[in-house]
């Protein structure tokens, strides 16, 4: 076996690594050879857990996308698996019909990132892998099979009709009748089907900001012209909310009728609440309002990744009979069913955009109120993020692990006036300060910055610490 045609050695010399969620790089690194090497890997370690003669391919609009599918395609194939393409699809919906037909499925994504970059991610026939079978990708001693021309398979559209049958049978009848939505588009992958979804629920859609170059939008870190933008919007449009999603369709944003983004985990919290959902997975960096409002039997919190999350959910499921996740960023994982009366929403164990914002959307208009009106009455918990771009990962990790040493230091370098109490260094480093404030710092597992999350009492308490932090760490 020559080391050039050898898989492990392929991957290890492409730099690629496995972030939060799936495999993410520059464009550059993800070559034709990288690619296959990747979708041989995958499935060798499928074939290894089972017989598997089929997979599902599909992918966002970056303009690299196309040619990274095609790779993987010509990869399958030539193991003899035969691929059925679903084209341009969020993410979720790619999973739902994988899962459904009991076959693994890879997704050409790079979620938020810039689009000088790209990922893949990689389902098994039961949902997301694990950071067990990440491992297992990365170290396959197999040999890379002759590729032939990179070609895909015709666009199949079965998903994109599970997905919009999952939530206009589970919200039965037309309850967003009345409802003036708007749908801010850009490049998102279901910009589309996420419009069909919300007219078939009876909304009045007004589709915005639609286009054709790619725009990458982190529900995280909210740029300015994102928040004006919706404040605009609403105010012109007379919305009673606003929706969009990240690149691939499992992350939400969600603003109310006066054009305010909700917090992702505050839209995971209010969706599990209305859900009824007694257990709850999520990770470290979630508004702490989750055990505050007493809504949940069980709360358990992870690191932060839906790889996890879904661990978590494992754990709980076995206590408790209706088990979610959610991640600061909105996605919303649902591991058991949820019935109500004749109908049943089944489980959809990876990260979902769709489940969290329309559930809130149909909630106020049930209750025949405003969206702002559902985060009345939750703790006065807000928090707020941002990131520190081209910040080196080698020095945001020396940098922890010496405060984590030396809290004095941190408070100190930071400009911090509360005094740090107690950390958690779970995933990074969690700083509770001495006036009940939090300061969480964390690595990005999918590019060189440091994100900040913050909380506090006061939403712009929140939002002046995550900036002044960020200020202190550019002097780094």
């Amino acid at each position: 076996m020559h080391d050039e045609s050898n898989v492990q050695a392929i991957l290890g010399k492409s730099q690629i690594e496995f972030g939060t969620s799936g495999a993410r790089g520059l464009v550059e690194q993800f070559t034709d050879e990288v690619c296959a090497a990747f979708t041989t890997a995958f499935l060798v370690v499928m074939r290894e857990q089972g017989d598997i003669n089929r997979v599902a391919i599909g992918m966002d609009r970056r303009p690299s996308s196309p040619a990274m599918a095609a790779a993987c395609t010509t990869a399958a194939r030539a193991l003899g698996v035969d691929v059925v393409d679903y084209g341009v699809l969020p993410t979720p919906a790619l999973a739902l019909q994988a899962m459904a037909d009991g076959m693994p499925a890879i997704m050409i994504t790079g979620s938020h990132i810039p689009f000088d970059r790209n990922g893949i991610k990689f389902y098994r026939p039961e949902g997301e892998i694990s950071k067990a079978d990440e491992q297992a990708i990365m170290t396959v001693s197999a040999e890379l099979p002759a590729l032939g021309t990179s070609k895909r398979e015709p666009v199949n559209d079965a998903a994109n009709r599970r997905y919009f049958s999952r939530y206009t049978e589970w919200f039965a009848g037309q309850p967003l009748a009345g409802r003036r939505i708007g749908l801010y588009q850009h490049s998102a992958a279901g910009r589309d089907l996420s419009q069909e979804v919300l007219e078939g629920l009876g909304a009045e859609v007004i589709a915005l900001g639609r286009s054709e170059e790619f725009v990458p939008v982190d529900t995280e870190a909210v740029s300015d012209e994102d928040r004006t933008r919706a404040r605009q919007w609403t105010t012109e449009h007379r919305l009673d909310a606003l929706l969009t999603t990240d690149g691939d369709g499992d992350r939400p944003l969600l603003a109310d009728e006066r054009g305010e983004w909700l917090r992702g985990d505050i839209t995971g919290l209010l969706c599990a609440r209305e859900l009824g959902i007694q257990a709850l997975a999520v990770p470290v960096s979630c508004n702490t309002a989750i055990e505050a409002s007493g809504a949940f039997d069980d709360v358990l919190r992870t690191r932060i990744g839906s790889p996890y999350v879904l661990a978590g959910m494992e754990e709980l499921a076995g206590k408790h009979a209706r088990v979610a996740g959610f991640e600061a960023n909105g996605g919303f994982l649902l591991g058991t069913p949820v019935e109500e009366g004749d109908r049943r929403l089944d489980p959809l164990p990876t990260r979902d955009a769709l489940l969290p914002a329309l559930t809130l959307m149909v909630a106020a208009a049930r209750q025949g109120g405003p969206l702002s009106a559902l985060v009345d009455g939750l703790p006065a918990r807000y928090t707020a993020s941002d990131r520190l771009k081209e910040f080196p990962t080698e020095r945001s990790r020396a940098l922890l692990a010496e405060w984590r040493e030396d809290l004095t230091a941190m408070q100190q370098a930071l400009g911090l006036e509360a005094a740090v109490s107690r950390i958690d260094d779970t995933d990074g480093l969690r700083a509770v300060l001495a006036n009940g404030d939090i300061v969480h710092l964390r690595p990005s597992g999918n590019a060189p910055e440091l994100r900040c999350y913050a909380e506090s009492a006061q939403p712009e308490q929140a939002q002046a610490l995550v900036a002044h932090v960020l200020e202190r760490l550019s002097r780094q």
